[in-house]
């Protein structure tokens, strides 16, 4: 049985900082998509989360990226960031509906980001599930649940992940809780832990820590020295993973993400 596709990449590809160091000197802002999508396998779309875009947007997206090459699409804030999360129905059908399909075969997960201060409320979440379609213009969908608050490390929690084949983001970052159970169709992680400081913003040591723990992932089980928060464990069945660098700063993000490209083979 074929392991899962490991995909590494950034969030965003309009950065500054990054002309010169990542993209060559030179090169013309127009063409940035496609010289980062040369050199990575996906990108993690940010700007979505505060804005809305043309279906002519996402249409020049895609045809500025090889085949193969995935975004993941982060939600808009006004779908996560509310009172009562089972009252987004109309905000998502906005979201979704601004031409999100027109990326077709080069889109990836969509990304529901929730704040800090977000609890976990089992029944409020589950009407929030209940409402996340499975397709999109006959495009299949892959959700990914960020929560960002310690009451969602609970067994209830994976439960209903799973429940509704969600997949649970694995956050690696100094306060965001680390979830690493498996719960959905694939396996997403947030690296936010890097450094300006380090050229590929981790050290060696810890790029290939990551990329066994990838491996393990795609080839369908789970890292031993990442503890689960149930104990029931998902089926073995490989899956793809995606992992986005998105440290603070993160002018070296291209650079690890490249680095764990040519790790995973």
């Amino acid at each position: 049985m074929a392991a899962g596709r490991i995909r590494a990449g950034i969030g965003g590809w309009t950065f500054e900082p990054w002309r010169g160091v990542f993209y060559p000197a030179g090169l013309k802002q127009a063409d940035e998509l496609s010289y980062a999508a040369s050199h990575l396998t996906a990108i993690e779309i940010n700007g979505t989360y505060y804005s809305t875009f043309k279906p002519d947007s996402w249409a020049k997206w895609r045809a500025s990226t090889p085949d193969g090459f995935k975004f993941a699409v982060k939600a808009s804030r006004f779908c996560t960031n509310r009172r009562e999360l089972a009252d987004m129905g109309e905000s998502m059908q906005k979201f979704l509906g601004q031409g999100i399909s027109e990326l077709g075969d080069r889109l990836g997960p969509i990304l529901w980001q929730f704040m800090g201060a977000k609890k976990f409320d089992p029944v409020d979440f589950e009407g929030f599930l209940k409402l996340l379609p499975d397709k999109l213009d006959g495009l299949p969908l892959t959700h990914v649940l960020e929560p960002r608050h310690a009451s969602f490390q609970t067994p209830e929690f994976i439960a209903l992940a799973r429940k509704y084949n969600a997949t649970v983001c694995l956050a690696d970052h100094g306060s965001y809780p680390l979830i690493a159970d498996v719960t959905g169709p694939v396996v997403y992680a947030r690296l936010q832990t890097g450094s300006d400081d380090i050229e590929t913003a981790y050290e060696a040591k810890a790029l290939d820590l990551w990329t066994e723990r990838f491996k393990a992932y795609a080839a369908g089980g789970r890292p031993a020295d990442l503890p689960a928060v149930s104990s029931e464990e998902a089926p073995t069945t490989p899956r793809d993973v995606y992992a986005f660098v998105i440290h603070e700063g993160k002018v070296r993000a291209p650079a690890a993400a490249m680095a764990l490209i040519a790790r995973a083979g």
